[in-house]
């Protein structure tokens, strides 16, 4: 719909109407790769070309309005999907809409985020059409919601937010399901009454044959009550076979550099062991280094970030990179499979995460972005990893699905770490430990800003010492200054003993030891230098 809107795509049957006047600008759901390997300036003259004179100045504006700070040389790649979910939304605000569309806005953003995003929206003057999954964000500003009915085919509108669609919703079903009720007992009394007057003679067939016909307009009349998109089965992603012992040792995390330059490995205040059934939730906002820090770990890039050998790992990225988009999603299922794994086996797990009849066949490219995520899920079901690594699970899934992934969560028996900003589906999953980034990043920085003000100390305390003698210094110099007395007194004693001699007394023995006088430079004493110059 959203891509009719935008002209990207045109109709098979119908118009789309949009005055000539009315600029029209989307924020989409992802970042083509494209688009990543932009700088943010050259990001913003591909969205306002018109503006590229004096750009800059509305690039600093706009990130300022999404609360993003970015140098305009910085690739786009480089940002976190929290970021570029911002970076999107920019793109889309600086070319000053009268109709914005937003597709999936809050995916990726963290609930600072989030609160900014809906602030926006409460404080945007124009005319906005938003798809979202986030019920809480739905109700937060919308007064109106467009219903695609998927069953019947038709666009249903309502007035008030999402909570009223589905509390209006819930009472038509209810209506029509008793109006239904009502018609279908009329027409089986009908019938009923008509099989008892066909086998009679006489006027009795034609009020017999009436009934029927009335029992047949009675169930015409009867509505297609509407149904709701079906949520996803329970399912099991199996643990790992023989996994035992310490899963993962994290003693180290990766994190931005204060001072700039990339990443800084930095230790854990209070180092993890993951055992097998721990469920770890990460924490942090965007830009921390949540994504890369799960990567490190996957790939064992960092030291304090091991996973025991032989542990297989399951990988859920929120941009889909593992998988491969030129795969078809049976040869994406096949690839996390063992060799010997049956066919139905594989095409039945994807049924059941309703990936069915020609989809299985459709390209990763071509599927939407819920069911690549379904996709994905699916996988790690197939896959049997003894460590689960979910970031982002809940972005553009079909939050009826939620509830089954949290039970699947929950009954997983294997180590497992958590990145969500769904507050709603975190509180739905058993967490033992959770360790917040932005904690561990304020703690490395304290650190950093302590050392910085002892630096001053150390370096006024080695001014002072090459001002006056340290301690071992003035130890060697009490040392010295007291043979330097054993000394003088030595040679003042043979100076009275020569004196005795020349006035013809008996001539003493004289042995005069010399003093031990550890060499310093720079450093002698009064009465050792009268003892050499005596001597």
């Amino acid at each position: 719909m959203l891509k009719l809107m935008t002209g990207e795509l045109r109709p098979d049957m119908g118009s789309i109407n949009i005055h000539s006047s009315v600029k029209v600008a989307a924020a989409k759901q992802i970042m083509s790769k494209e688009l990543t390997q932009l700088s943010v300036r050259d990001f913003f003259i591909h969205h306002a070309p018109y503006l590229e004179d004096g750009i800059e100045r509305e690039i600093y504006k706009t990130l300022d309005t999404v609360e993003l700070t970015a140098p305009l040389d910085r690739k786009i790649h480089t940002f976190s999907g929290g970021q570029q979910a911002r970076l999107l939304l920019a793109a889309a605000l600086i070319q000053d809409p009268d109709l914005l569309l937003l597709d999936e806005p809050t995916n990726n953003l963290d609930h600072s985020g989030i609160n900014n995003l809906t602030d926006f929206m409460w404080g945007f003057h124009k005319t906005v059409i938003v798809i979202s999954h986030d019920e809480e964000f739905l109700n937060s500003f919308t007064d109106s919601v467009l219903y695609l009915d998927s069953w019947t085919h038709k666009i249903e509108s309502y007035d008030g937010n999402y909570n009223d669609v589905k509390r209006d919703i819930a009472r038509r079903i209810e209506k029509e399901n008793q109006a239904n009720a009502r018609l279908a007992k009329a027409a089986q009394q009908k019938k009923d009454q008509a099989n008892k007057f066909k086998d009679k003679g006489g006027g009795m067939r034609k009020v017999a044959k009436k009934m029927r016909e009335d029992a047949a307009r009675m169930e015409e009349a009867q509505v297609a009550v509407r149904r709701e998109d079906k949520p996803l089965k329970p399912f099991t992603i199996p643990c790992q076979f023989g996994v035992s012992g310490d899963v993962l040792d994290l003693s180290a995390v990766s994190l931005p550099s204060v001072q700039g330059g990339g990443l800084k490995v930095i230790p854990l205040q209070f180092p993890l062991q993951m055992q097998r059934g721990m469920r770890l939730q990460l924490q942090g906002p965007n830009g921390i280094g949540k994504t890369t820090l799960l990567q490190n770990i996957v790939e064992g890039r960092i030291e304090g970030c091991q996973v025991q050998g032989g542990v297989r790992v399951g990988y859920y990225r929120q941009d889909f990179s593992t998988l491969n988009f030129s795969h078809t999603v049976l040869e994406s299922l096949r690839e996390v499979c063992d060799i010997t794994t049956p066919e139905e086996t594989i095409r039945r797990t994807a049924a059941s995460f309703m990936l069915t009849g020609p989809i299985v066949h459709q390209t990763i490219d071509t599927l939407s972005e819920g069911q690549k995520g379904l996709c994905s899920l699916a996988r790690l079901v197939l896959q049997e990893p003894g460590l689960l690594i979910l970031d982002e699970p809940t972005n553009h899934i079909n939050f009826r699905h939620l509830p089954a992934i949290a039970q699947a969560l929950n009954e997983y028996q294997g180590a497992m770490i958590l990145v969500s900003h769904d507050r709603a589906f975190v509180e739905k999953v058993q967490v033992d430990k959770v360790l917040n980034l932005g904690d561990e990043m304020e703690r490395f920085t304290a650190w950093l800003k302590s050392q910085e003000e002892k630096e001053p100390v150390k370096k006024s305390k080695a001014e002072k010492v090459s001002a006056e003698p340290s301690a071992e210094t003035i130890k060697e110099t009490k040392s010295n200054d007291e043979a330097a007395d054993q000394f003088v007194g030595a040679l003042l004693g043979s100076y009275a003993a020569l004196r005795l001699e020349r006035s013809g007394l008996k001539r003493p023995n004289i042995v005069v030891k010399a003093p031990v006088i550890k060499k310093r430079q720079a450093v002698r004493t009064p009465k050792e230098t009268s003892a050499v110059e005596t001597l």
